[in-house]
């Protein structure tokens, strides 16, 4: 007579990009003001621009523009979407680095049996292009982006179809990102979210009422655990 086990079901982090996993600042508003001097408008330094990351390209080309003070037609900002699109993902790995301690911490969660994923709203062919850049593009069992399915963050289900497409489940999910649409995204899915306080965010992390905040990848780890529900029965 076989006797039933009960089946395990492996817990899964998953990652926002920008701002979580990588300092791509750089990057992107490198891109950004290349597309401002074509068009005439002053170079915006990156400590400037660095809490207008987070919302996608094209609000980032929008809140350059505004920045100077420039008005933006629709059509106009299409085509310059084009263009950043086509010039970003030709230099998507000159500034950008990991943050310190991710290496660790995804080799930590790996250990421990977590599946890893990637929720972004990034392109997914420049995610995927980026993550491998970066050497650890392997380590995912899913690499979403903003085109990957019809939904994109803050919609909970760019989130839950993430951990679907992983082979986690959103019962044994946590959700680690810097800013408020992370945050939003993963409570709306009823997930529990691990924010870290160094990202994207014109408002800091801590008021936007994260389950938990980890100054440093070092402490990912424990905080992951400390979120984590157990599954239901």
């Amino acid at each position: 007579m076989a006797i039933d086990t009960p089946h395990i079901v492996s817990p899964i982090a998953v990652f926002d990009l920008d701002g979580t996993l990588a300092d791509t600042a750089g990057d992107l508003v490198g891109t950004l003001n290349v597309i401002l001097e074509r068009e005439g408008l002053a170079a915006l330094p990156v400590a400037q621009a660095r809490d207008m990351i987070g919302a996608g390209a094209r609000a980032l080309i929008e809140r350059g523009f505004e920045a100077a003070g420039k008005e933006l037609a629709p059509a106009h900002l299409d085509e310059l979407f084009r263009q950043f699109m086509v010039h970003y993902g030709e230099n998507i790995c000159v500034r950008t680095t990991l943050y310190p301690g991710v290496e660790a911490a995804l080799d930590r969660l790996e250990a421990a049996g977590f599946i890893l994923a990637v929720c972004t709203n990034k392109v997914e062919e420049h995610s995927v292009k980026l993550l491998d850049a970066l050497g650890i593009g392997h380590r995912f069992a899913a690499n979403c982006g903003r085109d990957t399915f019809p939904y994109f963050k803050p919609d909970p289900r760019h989130l839950t179809l993430t951990i679907e497409r992983a082979g986690g489940h959103s019962g044994r999910a946590v959700m680690v990102g810097d800013s408020r649409t992370d945050i939003v995204t993963a409570k709306n899915a009823g997930i529990p979210v691990v924010a870290v306080p160094f990202g994207y965010t014109d408002v800091p992390v801590r008021e936007l009422g994260p389950d938990l905040v980890v100054d440093h990848f070092d402490g990912l780890f424990a905080a992951v655990r400390a979120v984590l529900r157990p599954m239901a029965a």
